[in-house]
């Protein structure tokens, strides 16, 4: 069975130019904080996600729709509505992360197909069963932690379809579990959908150089001319012990185009591309290169050598945990 290629969009062009580039499948999610890219001027309204699907469909390719926050307690009726809209919109599975709503979306809307997020951490073959048993979830996004021989190891105890990331913005936290942006702002991106927003990023000149500030916190200083990554704590250049650098994870896009026949070996049903806050030609190139990968693979050809070193952030890569190097 072809791999299928799962591809960002943040807006209804660039889910036009994923369709258009070859995507099989494409998530996107609704303008409010049910979306775990909650970045203001991105996502769908009700009647754009509608025309999503539905060029999509016409083209051969299926719709997403992330609702992958965890509802604040006592006002799950915006989650509640999004799932219901999801549905009437026609999108071909809804992607959650919180049992409360897995719950809803099985018992509201029985022929809906459900995923669970990357956000819910499910790292094991017994808590996929779990969600399987219990909610009827037909695929997993597994979490950026994990080593091919892990995920195979899964795949052997579980009918679950797996989907894994293999390009763009790495996160070295367990997902679902993220401190440390909500620390600095009061904003939790696992529950307002924005890891370090957007208005509580500040930039000051200091002297020639740029402070890049997230809530009040100093997280980078670059040199004049030097290029400034956007401001996140994760990847942020620290001073400590004598000596500055980055402490957590330097500024680097995941890429695991070249360990795509390994992820096959490991059972591996579907390939995310991270990316809805990217723009329309980003999503293209990275599908095209993607899609002729799995289509040589497929055919017995040699993975074609990728041309995505300039797209990747800092203009560095990595794989990541994939075969977990720092261990």
């Amino acid at each position: 069975m072809v791999m299928e290629i799962v591809c960002p969009a943040g807006t209804p062009a660039a889910l036009r130019a994923a369709v258009r580039a070859g995507a099989h499948t494409v998530y996107c999610g609704f303008n409010d904080e049910t979306n775990a890219r909650n970045f203001p001027g991105l996502n769908f309204d009700r009647s754009e996600m509608r025309e999503g699907v539905d060029f999509a469909h016409a083209h051969g390719a299926r719709v997403l729709v992330a609702i992958n926050t965890f509802p604040r307690a006592g006002d799950q009726s915006i989650w509640h509505r999004a799932i219901d809209d999801a549905k009437l919109s026609g999108a071909d599975a809804v992607i959650l992360a919180d049992a409360g709503l897995l719950d809803y979306a099985a018992r509201t809307h029985p022929g809906l197909r459900l995923h669970l997020s990357v956000q819910a951490a499910a790292a094991n073959a017994d808590i996929i069963n779990f969600y399987a048993g219990t909610f009827g979830v037909k695929r997993v996004v597994l979490p950026r932690v994990l080593s091919v021989p892990e995920i195979a190891a899964i795949n052997a105890e579980t009918d679950v379809e797996t989907e894994v990331f293999v390009f763009g913005g790495l996160c070295v936290m367990a997902e679902g579990r993220c401190s440390l942006s909500s620390y600095a702002t009061g904003l939790s991106p696992n529950m307002n959908g924005v890891c370090s927003p957007a208005s509580h990023v500040k930039y000051h000149d200091n002297n020639g150089e740029l402070d890049a500030k997230l809530g009040g916190f100093t997280i980078h200083r670059a040199a004049k001319d030097e290029p400034a990554p956007y401001p996140t704590l994760c990847k942020g250049c620290f001073s400590a012990g004598g000596q500055t650098g980055h402490l957590f994870e330097d500024p680097v896009s995941l890429n695991a185009e070249q360990l795509i026949p390994q992820l096959q070996k490991a059972g591996v049903r579907a390939l995310k591309i991270e990316g809805r806050q990217r723009s329309k030609s980003y999503v293209a190139q990275v599908v095209r290169n993607f899609r002729a990968a799995v289509d040589a693979l497929e055919a017995g050809r040699p993975l074609p050598e990728g041309m995505l070193a300039r797209l990747s952030e800092g203009q560095a890569m990595t794989t990541g945990a994939y075969k977990k190097t720092w261990r």
